[in-house]
């Protein structure tokens, strides 16, 4: 661990050896930094991963989960290890684009003092995007992506950790509802481009297609019973079941019927946990976090 590190790179990784090199070899430029550090956080890889990386990037700090934890918890441990002034949070299938991103994320900071996270403007896909040029605008908006952002520590010590009993997908949204209720604002800064190289719509056809779409869906579900006022609960609810029945199950894709079915027996078996970590936005919080700009989740080259 650096001592006196500004940033630190966080990384998770389960079984996916041959993109977290790629995304090493990305970001050297950045690593070889004095006041930069970068810990990983191996999630149970059964490829080989740890011994290789302990083998090949001696100067990298690493850490391990016997078995796997998932992604929430491995993100947890990583966030409460650093003691950097700014965490910078990467897929393991995701670079920067953008040279020096570093010297515009403090710069930023340093400017809007009520900022507690930043995120990047992500492309999705592949290849690079041929133009990386954007005429978009930093703003403040609701929440940031998980693959490509930074927190400055201080803001992220005021909050409860990731609930890692949601596994998979809502941390983000979490946190931003907290964040939300200590004041603290989540911005978006289009001049630091990431490139999350994933093929978003060649899912449906992966073989954990119905898995992913669970796990979305009753994050959503457990976000409403969380922070959102009760009375605007059952409309959320039944408007997210009906858009799935609707656009998939109807339209015969049964893998979505299998999702549906499984997140709502999640929701119920976690009721209690819900219960006990609730935090309701009142109703004017609730309308003046909606009146903020969506968070902004695909960049491409037309924007």
């Amino acid at each position: 661990m650096i001592v006196n590190a500004k940033f630190s790179i966080l990384i998770t990784t389960k079984n996916r050896l041959n993109d977290l090199i790629f995304t090493l070899e990305k970001i050297e430029n950045i690593l070889v930094q004095s006041n930069v550090e970068c810990i990983i956080c191996d999630d149970g890889s059964t490829d080989g991963t740890f011994s290789f990386l302990q083998k090949n990037f001696p100067k990298l700090q690493l850490i391990r989960n016997k078995t796997s934890q998932g992604l929430i918890y491995s993100r947890n441990r990583l966030l409460n290890l650093t003691i950097a002034d700014f965490a910078i949070s990467l897929d393991d299938d995701a670079h920067f684009v953008t040279e020096n991103p570093l010297e515009l994320i403090e710069n930023y900071f340093t400017n809007h003092s009520n900022c507690g996270v930043i995120g990047f403007r992500i492309f999705w896909g592949l290849s690079e995007p041929k133009n990386t040029i954007s005429s978009q605008k930093s703003e403040r908006v609701q929440g940031f992506v998980g693959c490509a952002h930074v927190w400055r520590m201080s803001s992220w010590r005021k909050i409860p950790n990731y609930p890692d009993w949601f596994v998979f997908y809502g941390e983000e949204e979490f946190a931003a509802f907290h964040l939300f209720k200590k004041n603290i604002e989540v911005h978006y800064l289009p001049s630091v481009l990431a490139h999350h190289r994933v093929e978003v719509k060649s899912r449906k056809n992966n073989s954990d297609y119905t898995i992913r779409l669970r796990r979305s869906l009753r994050a959503g579900w457990y976000l409403y019973f969380l922070f959102f006022p009760v009375i605007k609960i059952p409309r959320k609810l039944f408007y997210s079941i009906w858009i799935q029945l609707k656009n998939k199950v109807f339209n015969g894709d049964l893998k979505a019927l299998k999702a549906l079915f499984f997140a709502f027996f999640d929701l119920w078996y976690n009721l209690l946990k819900i219960l006990k970590n609730k935090s309701r936005l009142t109703k004017p919080e609730f309308e003046k976090f909606h009146s903020l700009p969506l968070t902004k989740i695909y960049w491409n080259e037309e924007e």
